[in-house]
């Protein structure tokens, strides 16, 4: 099986698209949505390509967007995905970011988002929902923000649905990381529940600080490392429909 960095690269290179070209595409993406994360920069996708980088599910979907993947491709790209990997069909090629007939970029986040977990009210607090092995691979969760929580607003609003990657605990350095676009936000457990934002560990790896976003009127928490609360993951996407 190739790797994601030779399977992208073999798709972008089908239909004809220059790094460039798809950083281009990204950025009316993600103008028209309103969601500067749907950017991609041509020199980060090159080092996708040749360094097998890790791919977060927001990324993952932009490109399949602009590449036009199917879902088989896509689950492809996940080292233990579920079922044989896909080829690379030639089909009709995207010549604009506007599809002709549906709208595949919701398309493909309903694979990871089933409708249920859309038309459902969400719950008072954050929640972790229960493992779906049947198209995600095994070390990827998902969870609700609740109705009360609003640490990460207006960024991520409660109801949103947000994609855990569990194999990515480790707390970022502050070098790590240059905007609250780039900065990663962890899913946690604490004594009274669930919850998520931005974190920051002490130099002594003793105490951990939950840090609301900055236009949002929640205060800091802090907690025992590892004593007092659990890392889920990093979310590495999410799924809003509705402002609560």
């Amino acid at each position: 099986m190739d790797s994601i960095g030779t399977q992208l690269r073999t798709a972008r290179n089908r239909w004809g698209l220059s790094l460039r070209e798809v950083a281009e595409r990204s950025g009316i993406l993600a103008e028209e949505r309103g969601n500067p994360a749907y950017r991609i920069s041509a020199s980060w996708l090159d080092r996708v390509e040749r360094e097998n980088r890790e791919l977060s599910a927001t990324k993952l979907v932009v490109l399949a967007y602009i590449l036009d993947l199917t879902t088989n491709q896509m689950l492809s790209f996940f080292p233990g995905g579920n079922g044989p990997p896909a080829q690379l069909e030639h089909i009709s090629g995207p010549d604009s970011i506007h599809p002709p007939q549906q709208d595949t970029l919701g398309q493909l986040a309903e694979l990871w988002v089933p409708d249920k977990l859309i038309t459902d009210r969400p719950p008072e607090k954050t929640m972790l929902l229960p493992p779906d092995q049947t198209l995600m691979p095994a070390h990827y969760r998902r969870g609700v923000v609740g109705r009360r929580d609003r640490t990460m607003e207006p960024m991520i609003l409660p109801g949103a649905i947000v994609l855990i990657d569990t194999q990515r605990r480790a707390i970022a350095a502050r070098k790590e990381w240059t905007n609250e676009y780039n900065r990663p936000v962890y899913f946690l457990l604490a004594r009274d529940g669930y919850t998520y934002g931005f974190c920051d560990l002490d130099t002594e790896a003793q105490w951990l600080t939950l840090v609301p976003h900055a236009l949002s009127f929640e205060a800091n928490k802090r907690w025992r490392y590892r004593k007092d609360v659990e890392v889920i993951g990093t979310v590495s996407g999410v799924f809003s429909n509705r402002a609560l």
